[in-house]
C-alpha cells in the first residue's frame, strides 16, 4: 500500500490537495498513510468519521465528501475540515444554523451535477449561482464557500468525462474572483489526471492507494 500511495502522489501536481479516501478502510490502514505524511481523509459517512476521528491523530484534516443528511450537520461540525458534496439551499441554511450556534466558521464546496446519470445529487448552475448571491450578500456569516465540486459519470468513455469536467471548470473560472474561491475538487481514482488537466485543484483517491479489500 505504501508503494501505491507514493505512486499516486508522484502523479499529482504540488498546488493539486489530496484527499485520501479512507471510507471502509480500518484505523490501521489509515495509520499507515498518515506515517507517509497524509494529512487529508475522506469519509462519506458521519458515524464512521466521528468514530476514526477519535481514534486517529488530532492533525488530521477530516473531509466529509459524501451526502450530508440536515439532521446529521450538528454531529460532524466540530470534527469536520470541509464539507464537499453541499448539495441544496436548505442544507445551506442548516449549515449556517448549526454553525452559529456553536460559534464556528464552517468550511463547504458547493456540488455542482454534472453527470448525465440521475444517481448523483448536485445543484444546477442556477442553483448554484443563488445560493452564491446569498453568499455575497452575507446571509452566511457562519460558513465560508472555498469553491465547487463534481463527479463525472461513471464510465469508460473519457471524452465524455473531460466534457462533464469542463462545464464545471467553466463555473468556476466564472464565479472564483468574485467569491475568492481557492478549490475545485474533481476526480477521482478513475478519472483524476482528466480532472488535473481541467484545473481541478483538489482528487478524492480511495481504491489506488488502500486497495479494493479491507483488513
Amino acid at each position: 500500500m505504501s508503494n501505491a500511495y507514493v505512486e499516486i502522489k508522484e502523479q499529482i501536481p504540488s498546488h493539486v490537495t489530496l484527499i485520501a479516501v479512507s471510507k471502509t478502510y480500518s484505523t490501521d490502514r489509515i495509520t499507515e498513510v498518515y506515517s507517509l505524511g497524509q494529512r487529508d481523509f475522506g469519509e462519506n459517512k458521519v458515524q464512521e468519521l466521528l468514530e476514526k476521528s477519535t481514534q486517529l491523530p488530532n492533525d488530521i484534516r477530516w473531509h466529509l465528501i459524501g451526502h450530508l443528511q440536515t439532521n446529521k450537520v450538528k454531529q460532524v461540525l466540530p470534527f469536520v475540515h470541509l464539507i464537499h458534496a453541499v448539495d441544496s439551499e436548505k442544507l445551506v441554511d442548516k449549515i449556517q444554523q448549526e454553525s452559529e450556534k456553536i460559534g464556528v466558521k464552517t468550511a463547504i464546496l458547493l456540488q455542482v451535477k454534472i453527470a448525465s446519470e440521475d444517481t448523483k445529487y448536485g445543484l444546477s448552475k442556477q442553483e448554484c449561482l443563488k445560493i452564491l448571491n446569498q453568499y455575497a450578500a452575507n446571509n452566511y456569516p457562519n460558513i465560508s464557500i472555498k469553491g465547487l465540486m463534481g463527479m463525472a459519470s461513471f464510465t469508460d468513455d473519457r471524452t465524455l468525462i473531460a466534457s462533464e469536467f469542463e462545464i464545471l471548470q467553466s463555473l468556476y473560472d466564472a464565479v472564483k474572483e468574485e467569491h475568492s474561491f481557492d478549490t475545485l475538487s474533481m476526480g477521482m481514482s478513475d478519472d483524476f489526471p482528466i480532472a488535473i488537466a481541467h484545473g481541478s485543484t483538489m482528487v478524492r483517491i480511495g481504491s489506488k492507494i488502500f486497495g479494493s479489500r479491507n483488513y
